[in-house]
Parts: structure tokens; C-alpha cells; sequence
């Protein structure tokens, strides 16, 4: 975040094309050891048994922790402006059944 009255403190960070685009992924799994927590980003497909890691990210507990309590916050400031967001009872048992036909070649 810039601080305006110190520019010392400022950040300058570049955004390459190609990761703004980002990846879609609607499943993450996390894990963690004594040192750090493993967040994988994964892309479930319809029909397909097996699912790819899309993206992995490593971060320290300290890091880890901070993104807990900045996504509860941008969760928040998002059902504050659109609503809330519904959850689902539960999570569909895996692979995930999009319901549609199995693709032939």
C-alpha cells in the first residue's frame, strides 16, 4: 500500500500480461507444514478424471494469516456492496458432474 506522505514507502509493482489474464480455478486444496502453507489452485473438467494444479503459492504462517484476514475483509466489503454470497449445503463429492455429455472424438 502507497503511503502518500512518505513516498520511501511506496511499492512499485509490475503486473506482466500474461499473469493478469490469471487462472480460473474452482477448487483449492491447502496444506501446510511447520514452516510454511501450500495453497494449490486447481481446475476441475467436467468429465475428466484427472484435474491439474494450475497454480501452487507458498507462504509463510505470518503470510498466511494476513491473507486469511484481507480476504475476510474483501468478503465482507463485497456482500456489503452486492449482497451476500450463498454458500452451497455441501461440496459435491469428487469428480465434480457438470452434467454434460462425455465428449467423443
Amino acid at each position: 500500500m502507497a503511503n502518500e506522505k512518505n513516498p520511501q514507502n511506496q511499492i512499485n509493482i509490475e503486473l506482466p500480461e500474461e499473469v493478469a489474464e490469471g487462472i480460473y480455478s474452482n477448487l483449492a486444496i491447502i496444506s501446510h507444514s511447520n514452516a510454511e502453507f501450500v495453497i494449490d489452485f486447481i481446475r476441475l473438467v467436467p468429465n475428466v478424471p484427472k484435474a491439474k494444479v494450475k497454480s501452487r503459492i507458498i507462504l509463510t504462517p505470518q503470510h498466511a494469516k494476513r491473507l486469511l484476514r484481507a480476504l475476510a475483509d474483501n468478503v465482507k466489503k463485497f456482500e456489503a456492496q452486492h449482497g451476500a454470497i450463498e454458500e452451497i449445503e455441501q461440496t459435491p463429492p469428487f469428480p465434480m458432474n457438470f452434467n454434460t455429455p462425455k465428449a467423443e472424438a
